[in-house]
């Protein structure tokens, strides 16, 4: 069961996630996700993949891929299809629009927590100027045995922060995440202003907004 954050305890630990709320990645990525996925054989549209994905580890991408397709998938299937989105990133990428203010606005610690290999992570914060923000705070699904949407991946980064998860607010985009910051304890900020539709994160219990400047008055708000 998700444990119940209290309203009245203080905020003082930020956690943001990486792609969809620092990097604009997603509307990158669900367009190499689409050649990828025809590349092996299943045809689907943008919607269908945000659907389907959104939010996810690239094991979970996998073993759904492999289930459709009935066979199992080799080891290296990723390969051929790294310099795609590496390609992609270098040429589209950009950090998320208002979020260089938020940060600066924060007077709370702050910290990121991706369901992306560390790899992935600074590779995206890096090409975005935003690395240097996260400087040993940068916390990824390498860390723990289970991403997102199981709670470990945030716990881990409360802990090793040191802050107790109902003095965290979580900024996420996608269901996975949510639903892992809430099992965590911890109270959620939903980003709506990307792919993910605000009716889902609004049903799991985030707190619902569409610009990142926002974020300093409502975590405020929270204390």
């Amino acid at each position: 069961m998700p444990r119940e954050p209290s309203a009245r305890s203080p905020v003082e630990l930020v956690i943001f996630d990486c792609d969809g709320v620092l990097v604009d990645s997603e509307r990158v990525a669900v367009h190499v996700d689409q050649r990828v996925l025809a590349h092996l054989g299943w045809e689907l549209q943008i919607d269908e993949i945000i659907e389907r994905f959104l939010g996810g580890t690239t094991a979970s991408f996998r073993a759904a891929v492999e289930q459709h397709l009935a066979r199992a998938l080799p080891e290296t299937w990723e390969s051929p299809y790294e310099a795609w989105y590496e390609q992609a990133f270098t040429d589209e990428l950009v950090a998320v629009d208002g979020i260089e203010e938020a940060l600066d606005a924060l007077d709370v610690l702050t910290c990121v927590a991706s369901n992306g290999p560390h790899a992935k992570l600074n590779r995206t914060l890096g090409l975005t100027g935003l690395l240097h923000r996260f400087e040993g705070r940068r916390f990824s699904s390498d860390d723990v045995v289970h991403g997102k949407p199981a709670p470990d991946l945030y716990l881990h980064a409360a802990q090793t922060m040191g802050v107790a998860p109902a003095r965290c607010v979580v900024v996420e985009d996608s269901r996975p995440g949510a639903t892992a910051a809430l099992a965590a304890g911890m109270r959620v900020l939903g980003y709506a202003g990307g792919l993910t539709p605000g009716r889902w994160l609004h049903d799991l219990g985030a707190t619902v907004f569409d610009d990142m400047r926002d974020v300093p008055a409502l975590v405020a708000g929270m204390r």
